[in-house]
């Protein structure tokens, strides 16, 4: 499994125990983190295979998931399970990410120093074999340059009018929201290239039902 979708080992036991509920219940888990502090939280990202998940959907995961713990018991402290969705400016956790996206700004991170640098800001370009395709501005040209899916520490999609317009589009289809409902005007202003920790991962905050244990 990526370490983009769960890095410690806390994280992958519990992306061990949680995916084939969520997959037998029809969903792809994108992210799992479980934070320290004063009580535990574990956040889980989940989204439908074409995208398009909504509260509902949420719900549904926390519920399952919070038996499925119960159960389980992987953790020995008490903690508050949260589930949301990815958000528009969602992480790229898993390789078909990468094509998925193909064309939209997005920000990437790397383990190791990559001649001479860690971040790399670009349009996506797909993949190829086990490279991740990003396309960089260097010296007023446009460069396309290869990493490795393993080298990433963290990727994610950049908030523009394009992605939120395809965003849009995307739940429109997907009947889980309505154009009413939809206020592009909320994100005017919205910036995220400096928003690298890891306390984004409730993204959509209304997709997010939270129980607690």
């Amino acid at each position: 499994m990526s370490d983009l979708i769960a890095k410690s080992a806390i994280d992958q036991r519990l992306a061990s125990i949680i995916t084939p509920t969520m997959e037998g219940m029809g969903y792809e888990l994108v992210r799992v983190r479980l934070m320290g502090g004063k009580t535990r939280i574990l956040q889980i990202m989940a989204d439908r295979p074409d995208g398009g998940s909504n509260v509902e959907d949420c719900a549904k995961i926390s519920t399952a998931v919070s038996l499925l713990l119960d159960v389980e018991d992987p953790i020995e402290d008490n903690y508050t399970l949260e589930v949301s969705s990815p958000g528009i400016d969602r992480p790229l956790t898993r390789l078909k990410d990468f094509d998925m996206w193909v064309g939209y700004e997005s920000r990437v991170e790397t383990t190791e120093l990559i001649d001479g640098r860690r971040r790399f800001k670009g349009t996506l370009a797909g993949t190829e074999g086990d490279e991740v395709l990003i396309t960089l501005e260097e010296g007023g040209e446009d460069v396309t340059i290869g990493l490795k899916f393993e080298w990433l520490s963290d990727a994610k999609l950049i908030l523009t009018d394009e992605l939120i317009a395809e965003m849009l589009r995307q739940r429109k289809e997907a009947g889980t929201v309505d154009g009413a409902e939809f206020d592009e005007t909320a994100f005017d202003g919205v910036e995220t290239e400096e928003d690298t920790d890891d306390s984004d991962a409730g993204d959509d905050a209304d997709d997010a039902p939270t129980t607690k244990h």
